[in-house]
């Protein structure tokens, strides 16, 4: 009975909004199909495998009311915690509702169009009926079925056939608290044209402390002999609740390098599939995540080598400290067509005490017999030796403990390409290192 009431709040939300503003009939039929998805589902159980570590019991239990965009005027400076580049394009989004005077397009190459989806909605964009929902799997992934039926704005990125751009692209979105715990749903559809070049950074950033809940889902399609680099930056609130889940399809010769970055929230999921669904396409999953006190982030990634010679590098790292919890969960996943796939797979953490837990499960599911493919993992605490030395070089102990931590970090923002981004990142965490000490070690 507790779960048909908590799925019932969110088909009333559904009943309330459905329906508004002049929108396509076939948006109408997506968002119906979805709403029927997650009436089926419901909320995941944590008896699934694949929420085996992660309650959502947190998020289930809040009648989160719709945001709709409200909120105050943002207070202050958004776009240093954000970590954006203000020279940069960039879309703003303020508790799921454009913002206009915070947004910035000069610049863009003739040809990119970067739009908000309520916007192109209206329009009737053909490219929003041909590519929205194809790649999220509303029918399978509760979440996703909630935020395509929920969804009414976001942005869509449209790069052009040979378009290769020399700046990126920052998406960026605000939550802010209400005096009621509100809910928002982005969606973002990225689709790149064959032989075209471009950097997307989504940022996602709580500016107050209250308790809200951001479900975001992106989809993204790749033609043929793309380069892509996309970034995903997680900076939510302390009490903030944030889903996450990115749908990447690649075709023939694309190379896409994908980045997740997750360093505030109190309960986070971040889902990741990338299909290698054309000839020599090849993909590079890098994932850091932070989490203290009593925080808990789940990462979960897929890549699905369909097609032969792709190849995959994927290398996470995660450090824990006080009580939190991290999880990672990799597949690799290569069908039987896919020979002479390369797929390489590593998971790393640090824990910073003793309370600290990790779980970590990386997966292979290898149907074809000429290929190359490895994984691994490891939980632990900082390196004894390493520690010795440092201090017989004159370091205190806390400053040996920081700076062999931010190195741990450092090699993940390291493979950061936007130089601008990788230098805020780079100075965030050192910061971070020189302020944030375990009681007591």
């Amino acid at each position: 009975m507790e779960a048909v009431e908590r799925t019932e709040h969110y088909l009333s939300l559904f009943r309330e909004s459905y329906g508004a503003g002049a929108l396509p009939p076939w948006f109408g039929r997506l968002r119906e199909s979805a709403i029927e998805s997650f009436a089926r589902l419901g909320f995941p159980a944590l008896g699934s495998e694949e929420w085996k570590y992660t309650s959502v019991d947190p998020i289930a239990s809040v009648p989160f009311a719709h945001a709709n965009g409200a909120g105050r005027a943002v207070p202050g400076d958004i776009f240093a915690p954000a970590f954006v580049d203000e020279t940069c394009a960039r879309l703003v989004f303020v508790n799921g509702g454009y913002s206009a005077p915070l947004s910035s397009l000069g610049g863009l190459p003739a040809g990119v169009r970067v739009v908000g989806l309520r916007a192109a909605l209206a329009a009737n964009d053909p490219a929003l009926e041909i590519h929205l929902g194809r790649a999220a799997r509303f029918r399978e992934q509760p979440f996703v079925a909630l935020n395509t039926a929920l969804m009414e704005d976001g942005a869509v990125v449209l790069v052009p056939e040979g378009c290769r751009m020399a700046t990126p692209i920052y998406l960026v979105f605000v939550s802010l608290a209400q005096e009621q715990p509100v809910q928002s749903q982005p969606r973002i559809l990225v689709v790149l044209g064959a032989g075209s070049e471009a950097a997307i950074v989504e940022s996602y950033v709580g500016i107050e402390a209250g308790n809200y809940f951001t479900n975001a889902v992106t989809e993204l399609f790749a033609a043929e002999n793309t380069v892509v680099d996309y970034y995903r930056i997680q900076r939510e609130a302390s009490r903030g609740f944030h889903v996450g889940v990115v749908e990447a399809r690649l075709s023939d010769g694309c190379s896409f390098t994908a980045s997740a970055i997750t360093l505030g929230g109190l309960l986070v999921r971040n889902d990741l599939r990338v299909v290698l669904d054309g000839e020599g396409a090849e993909c590079a999953l890098n994932g850091l995540y932070l989490a203290d006190g009593d925080r808990h982030v789940d990462n979960h990634t897929e890549i699905e080598h369909a097609k032969p010679r792709t190849r995959s590098f994927e290398l996470y790292k995660g450090i824990l400290s006080g009580s939190a919890r991290g999880v990672f969960n990799g597949k690799i996943i290569v069908h039987k067509d896919a020979q002479k796939t390369d797929a390489r797979q590593t998971n790393k953490n640090l824990l910073l005490s003793d309370r600290a837990v990790a779980n970590s499960k990386p997966q292979l599911e290898i149907f074809a017999d000429d290929v190359k493919c490895s994984h691994g993992s490891t939980i632990g605490q900082l390196d004894g030796d390493a520690l010795f030395y440092l201090r017989s070089r004159g370091l205190a102990a806390d400053d040996a403990r920081s700076l062999l931590s931010y190195a741990f970090a450092r090699d993940v923002i390291g493979r950061v390409k936007i130089p601008a981004l990788r230098e805020r990142l780079d100075d965030y965490l050192a910061i971070c290192f020189d302020r944030k000490r375990e009681p007591g070690r």
